[in-house]
This record gives structure tokens, sequence and C-alpha cells, in this order.
């Protein structure tokens, strides 16, 4: 499907209201490029793998929206005109100009594949589908990785001090739970490493057709790697789908404020002996979690950083 593309030019400081009053004409859905710096709290909130740096803030915005080809696009732009001139009788919005182009879905859909190229984490080749393994890598351990809808490529620092966690404690023929799997990156890898079967939950629907195409791309068994769809933390049902004292590893690469009523939770899950290995938890956040790991009475084995990030991983005695 064609769509036309609209983007206002503006200023960063009226983002905000100029995005409201496109709300007040019916335009909803606008996305947002400028050169604003990411916050500490932007990017716990994001937490996207794929962060390619950009240029100093200028000042400038562009707020695009989209309208399918069959639209009354000439009442709407009047509409949005006629908002735009209103801001400017009180605000200053910047030049207001609006561009069109047009676009499809599959730019949507592919445009990001440019910042996503195979890479190592320490001596785990992680490869997009996309791309070819090299003669060189072949005796690698190499991940074939596509996160589609499904956050996670393995870029992120979280992502990678789980995986080294899992390096470290995962056994041959070990169960693994592991909770907001996205696209079941750190469940494939523990199968690798030779545990027996994964257990993956997420809020998400899209992470299981994500993970159904990279386990078939990992050429992992259908039976050894398992999805819910729900919340652990408060749906009974998915708790008892889980089971209870089945689980030698639990990973949990989520954000600190989830760890923590997650944990209390979660260690019911877990075998006597089960390490439980958490990620997602900014430098600044690390007492919140290893906190929250000690009242649910866990045994704290260490934790392990990568940038500001911060990985804890406990043990159930």
């Amino acid at each position: 499907m064609k769509w036309n593309c609209f983007t206002i030019k503006t200023k960063t400081e009226a983002e905000d209201i100029v995005i409201s009053a496109l709300a007040d004409v019916g335009v909803e859905g606008v996305e947002i490029r400028d050169h604003q710096p990411l916050t500490e709290e932007d990017k716990a909130q994001m937490f996207v793998d794929i962060m390619p740096e950009g240029p100093e803030d200028d000042g400038t915005a562009y707020l695009s929206f989209y309208l399918e080809e069959d639209a009354d696009k000439e009442e709407i732009l009047k509409n949005v005109r006629n908002a735009l001139e209103e801001l400017r009788s009180f605000m200053d919005i910047g030049e207001g100009s609006i561009e069109e182009s047009s676009t499809e879905d599959k730019d949507w859909i592919n445009n990001w594949k440019e910042y996503f190229h195979q890479f190592y984490v320490d001596d785990i080749l992680i490869v997009p589908s996309w791309e070819e393994v090299k003669a060189e890598d072949k005796d690698k351990m190499i991940l074939h990785i596509d996160p589609g809808t499904a956050f996670g490529t393995g870029m992120h620092e979280t992502t990678q001090l789980v995986i080294r966690q899992l390096k470290k404690y995962v056994k041959e023929g070990d169960q693994i739970l592991d909770v907001g799997t996205g696209s079941g990156i750190l469940g494939i890898v523990a199968l690798k490493l030779g545990a027996a079967h994964v257990t993956g939950t997420d809020l998400d629907p899209c992470a299981v057709p994500a993970v159904e195409e990279n386990k078939e791309a990992n050429e992992i068994a259908d039976e050894s790697f398992d999805m819910m769809i729900g919340n652990i933390i408060d749906d009974k049902a998915v708790q008892d789908q889980a089971g209870y004292e089945k689980y030698d590893i639990v990973t949990a690469n989520i954000l600190s404020d989830v760890l923590v009523p997650l944990t209390p939770v979660i260690v019911h899950q877990m075998k006597k002996g089960a390490y439980y290995i958490t990620s997602g938890i900014l430098d600044v956040k690390e007492s919140v979690v290893t906190g929250a790991v000690k009242a649910a009475g866990l045994q704290l084995v260490e934790v392990t950083r990568q940038g500001e990030w911060v990985s804890v991983t406990a043990r159930k005695d």
C-alpha cells in the first residue's frame, strides 16, 4: 500500500503543542525527527538495540504524518494549515512548512536494517538474516537473528550482559525461563550452549512470530522453545503454565521497575540452586534491584557492568 507523507518543519520546543494541534484536527500517529540528545530516562524507556549517533541539536524538528492515498488530503491539509496559523498567533513554531512525499509499507519495515550488521559478543557471532556468514567465521558459534517487530538483536549492552552470564552458568540439559523474550535471542543462546528447553514469556504478541522465525533460522527444534503471551507477574494462569520449582536459570532483561515486582514472584518458578540473571538496569537503579533480590530471599552472586547498564545475578539456595 502506498501512503502520502506530510512533514512539518518546526522547532523542537514547539513539538508537543504542534502534535496536540494536529490531534485536534484528526491527525494522530505523528513521527518525530529531531536532534535532541536522549536523557537517561528516555533511553531506559525506549530500551532499543539500535541507537545510531546523530548530529548536534540545531533546534529544528520534523513532524511527519501519513495518509492513505484515497484519503481526503486536501481537506485534512487545509485543517492542518489553519491549525499551524493559529499557533503562529501566540508562539514561534519556526518555518511551519509542509513537505509532501510518498512511501510504502516496506520502507518502514526495512529502512532500519542499514544500522544492523553482523557483530561479535565475545566469541559468539550474531548475523542478521540479510547478511552472509564470512568463510573465516564458519567455525564460530553463530546466531542468525532477525528482530522483526520484536526488539532484541544483541547489540544493546543489556542483552550482551545476559549473554555473558549465560555462557558462565548454562549447563547441559538445563531448563530455562526467559521473561520478556522479544526476538528470542537469549533463549536461542541458551539452547546453543547446551540447555534442553526454553520457556519464554512476553506481553507483546509480536514476539511469537519473531521467535518462530529465529528458531527456524537457527535450526532450533520446535519443541525445545515454547512461548506464552501474558504477564507472569500477576497472571496466575501464566504462572501455572510456566510451572513451579522447574527452572535451572531464569533470565529477565527488562527494566528495573519491572524487575522489582517480578522478583518475589519468579522465585517460585526456580529450582533450589537456580540462577536468576537480570539486566536492563541503569547503574543508578542497581541498589533497587539488588535490594529486591535480597528481599525475595535470593543470594546475590555477582553484579556485572557494561557502560551505564548493570546485570544482577542471584541464586536460590
